[in-house]
């Protein structure tokens, strides 16, 4: 048993919010040591170089004795629940008055000097995190953007120190080790099945976001799904619909045959004026306004951020047309409900039929909610992946379904298969860590294999 000094600060995983986290503490002039389960943790020598007098730990959690830590600070990637760790979420600091066991944005709400504007959901939050970013810049506010998203939040206190407020994407298993967030404005976009290996269920998925709306000044919901509203009482709420808006909700509805940005009866935005597509986009694009106008934004300069945005890598990306097939990257659907926003979003403006690209690691979720809209507008659904065999058994019956091995093969089954009208959707519904290192690479994958067949498509027709 490896007993941890009396009043060190333990850190738990030494991965990119990990680093951030002990960068932290050494310029707060904490004492702490460093543990992670694995033998060798990716950059640990680079790490142990860095920081010669940090001790650090690599082995299971359970042969730590915890008992006079000061704090054990846990990286998000680490279940608080880990053997080794019974027990410290219910245990409270004397000191701190919170529990014994907290996250980086623990540290980071007590180190902040300007208000927090946070975003959680399963899906768009980094769509809305950057676009509440553009509108930020547009209204003269100097904001922070980070999180879960880009720069680590503790690494935005030294990159932007002067800033005015600090934009966070926040996901649940940051949000469950935050005692309190106390967001100026907390933004519960959607929630669907994700991350159940981790929660267990989807009550305790969803006991884990609502967490970001404790000690909040202003919620911002989905009025379409009531489980994204705050239990308890908040002063000032904004929702948002994919609907027409009830009241002063902002909403979807059309005006003289065109679809606009409403708020309550007031019409906002053209959505031909925006440069993102799909239905879904537009719900995005609504959220982001909703807490703009929360966090006291002008109409004007949030209207033109919102019509200058392109959307982000991996989300409903176009990579190209070609031959009349569009061939569409949203790599980032690593869950079901993601993608079903990305499918239903596309086949509303869809002459021909979705080619769908799915699979890899599903996550213990239910792939059958896809299987109604696919049957609607799928031409075909190619699997790939350690959970290929599941979704062709939920897929089968509405759809017609083919295994592949691999992305790869899947595209070029997709390329024969494609006619002018139609889209190839690249959105797995899954986790990409079976044959990718994130989900970025899968789509830049996707990307690559796409832009090659453009070149050559295009030589050839040069040539001819």
């Amino acid at each position: 048993m490896v007993q941890v000094a009396n009043g060190v600060t333990v850190v738990i995983g030494l991965g990119i919010s990990g680093q951030a986290i002990c960068r932290h503490l050494a310029r707060q002039g904490t004492f702490f040591m460093v543990a992670d389960t694995r033998a060798e943790p990716p950059g640990l020598l680079a790490f142990q170089n860095e920081n010669p007098g940090v001790e650090v730990y690599c082995g299971p959690l359970t042969a730590l004795d915890l008992t006079n830590a000061y704090e054990v600070v846990l990286s998000p990637g680490v279940d608080p629940y880990s053997p080794g760790l019974e027990g410290l979420l219910e245990r409270h600091n004397p000191v701190t008055g919170e529990s014994m066991l907290v996250g980086e944005i623990a540290l980071f709400v007590r180190a902040a000097r300007a208000p927090i504007a946070a975003i959680t959901g399963s899906n768009a939050k980094s769509t809305v995190t950057t676009l509440l970013g553009e509108m930020a810049i547009a209204a003269g506010v100097k904001a922070a953007v980070g999180g879960n998203l880009g720069t680590p939040a503790l690494d935005l206190l030294v990159e932007c120190p002067d800033a005015e407020l600090y934009i966070l994407e926040l996901s649940s298993f940051q949000l469950e080790t935050t005692p309190h967030l106390a967001a100026k404005a907390a933004a519960f976009l959607n929630i669907c099945e994700d991350h159940l290996d981790r929660h267990g269920d989807m009550a305790g998925y969803r006991r884990a976001k609502q967490r970001i709306f404790h000690g909040a000044q202003s919620a911002i919901v989905n009025a379409d799904d009531a489980r994204t509203w705050p239990e308890a009482a908040i002063d000032h709420m904004e929702r948002f619909s994919a609907f027409a808006p009830t009241g002063n909700d902002w909403g979807l509805a059309e005006i003289n045959g065109e679809l606009m940005l409403l708020h309550g009866e007031v019409a906002w935005l053209n959505t031909q004026r925006l440069a993102i597509a799909g239905r879904h986009n537009y719900v995005n694009a609504l959220a982001a306004l909703a807490m703009g106008n929360a966090l006291g934004f002008a109409k004007m300069p949030m209207c033109q951020a919102l019509t200058a945005f392109k959307g982000l890598p991996h989300r409903s990306e176009v990579i190209v047309r070609m031959n009349g097939v569009m061939w569409v990257n949203d790599s980032k659907g690593t869950n079901v409900g993601a993608t079903l926003a990305a499918i239903q979003g596309i086949s509303a403006t869809l002459k021909g039929k979705i080619i769908l690209l799915a699979g890899g690691v599903g996550k213990g979720a239910d792939f059958t909610p896809l299987a109604t809209p696919l049957a609607e507008c799928a031409k075909a659904a190619l699997l790939f992946g350690a959970d290929a065999h599941r979704l062709e058994a939920a897929l089968s019956p509405s759809v017609p379904v083919q295994l592949t091995n691999d992305l790869l093969q899947a595209m070029e089954i997709a390329w024969e298969m494609a006619e002018p009208g139609d889209c190839v959707l690249l959105s797995p519904a899954c986790a990409s860590l079976d044959q990718f290192i994130n989900y970025q690479a899968r789509g830049d994958a996707f990307r690559y294999w796409v832009e090659q067949k453009y070149s050559q498509h295009n030589h050839s027709e040069a040539r001819s």
